[in-house]
């Protein structure tokens, strides 16, 4: 894609090694970037450059670079003032539904510490996207900016996150969570909804970040799967029949769109950016914010309707390769970095 007269884009990613979802879409953005011949290239900080920036020394941008992309919480320190600059919002932690899981640690950490932040890279930003129209409007609300563009997270849906051979639902019904172990992510409901499915289903659940489920104790009918690179987790996906996704809050997450792009109808909270993402009673399933007795009612349709699951396992799949491929995100990015570039003279 070439724009007369404007710069071919060269785009720099200063990034905080966090161990999440920001993580994976920097690596998959870059990646694809550079498949189309934009060139395109990652600069990890450590952890510590988001609470304590003043430890870590300021990377030096590379002589390539024309564009720098970073995250909204990146410290402006990192960000340097002669580059044209895209920042991307991944999650609104200010919205006001999300209040009530917040620790009271994080409530002041996100207040005093992240929010000036934010909203200094968001003035200073030549364009601001966000990942949903959930967070979109959340931006708007909060810094005023009536310019955010939003581009949906896209994953590889041709080669990698692709269905498993045609097949019946298990007995028992294999539900199965991927994500993070915090409240934010409804994880305290898991225990409760298995236990009240009972012994014709089971979850199987992936370890957190850290390397455990924290605090959680499950029933006898969960099974621990550890913590997975793409391929086990492909395998997961394949192997289960639905994805229980019950977190309370989210900016556009990558686990529903990589479940439905294996054919893994989804049982996700009806709240944030998830109808984006779910379309509900073609997709999965949506449920009302911690209502454990929804999903263990949607749970137990799925299981009981192999005709309703097959349809719903082939929309997801369907409906990822048409909102949620990392061609797709690509091509919204694209023309948001030679927007940047307009006006320059080719160097």
């Amino acid at each position: 894609m070439i724009k007369k007269n404007v710069p071919q884009p060269a785009v720099w990613f200063p990034t905080v090694r966090a161990g999440s979802g920001t993580d994976v879409f920097t690596e998959r953005l870059a990646e694809g970037l550079s498949r189309r011949g934009i060139r395109a290239g990652i600069t990890w900080l450590p952890l510590r450059a988001e609470y304590a920036p003043w430890t870590v020394p300021i990377p030096k941008p590379p002589a390539w670079a024309n564009v720098v992309h970073t995250n909204s919480w990146l410290h402006p320190r990192f960000v340097p003032k002669n580059l044209r600059t895209v920042v991307t919002v991944h999650h609104s932690v200010h919205d006001q539904a999300f209040m009530p899981y917040k620790t009271p640690p994080q409530k002041i950490y996100h207040r005093i510490w992240i929010r000036p932040i934010e909203a200094r890279n968001l003035k200073r930003a030549d364009v601001v996207t966000a990942v949903s129209r959930h967070v979109a409007l959340q931006v708007k609300k909060l810094s005023g900016r009536r310019d955010v563009v939003v581009i949906p997270n896209g994953i590889d849906v041709e080669h990698t996150f692709t269905p498993g051979p045609e097949r019946e639902p298990h007995h028992p019904f294999r539900l199965v969570y991927v994500g993070n172990w915090m409240k934010r992510k409804g994880v305290d409901l898991l225990a409760p909804i298995l236990e009240k499915l009972g012994p014709d289903f089971e979850l199987l659940y992936t370890a957190d970040r850290s390397g455990a489920h924290g605090r959680y104790t499950l029933p006898s009918n969960s099974r621990g799967i550890a913590r997975l690179n793409t391929l086990a987790l492909v395998k997961a996906y394949r192997t289960s029949d639905a994805l229980l996704f019950p977190s309370r809050s989210e900016g556009l997450p990558l686990t529903p769109i990589e479940a439905m792009a294996c054919g893994l109808p989804v049982i996700a909270s009806r709240t944030s950016s998830l109808p984006e993402v779910v379309g509900n009673g073609s997709t999965g399933i949506l449920c009302p914010v911690n209502d454990i007795e929804a999903f263990t009612v949607a749970s137990r349709e799925l299981s009981l309707s192999p005709g309703l699951w097959q349809t719903m396992a082939r929309q997801a799949r369907e409906r990822a390769l048409k909102h949620f491929s990392l061609n797709s995100m690509i091509n919204g990015y694209l023309p948001i970095y030679f927007k940047c570039l307009e006006g320059q003279k080719d160097q």
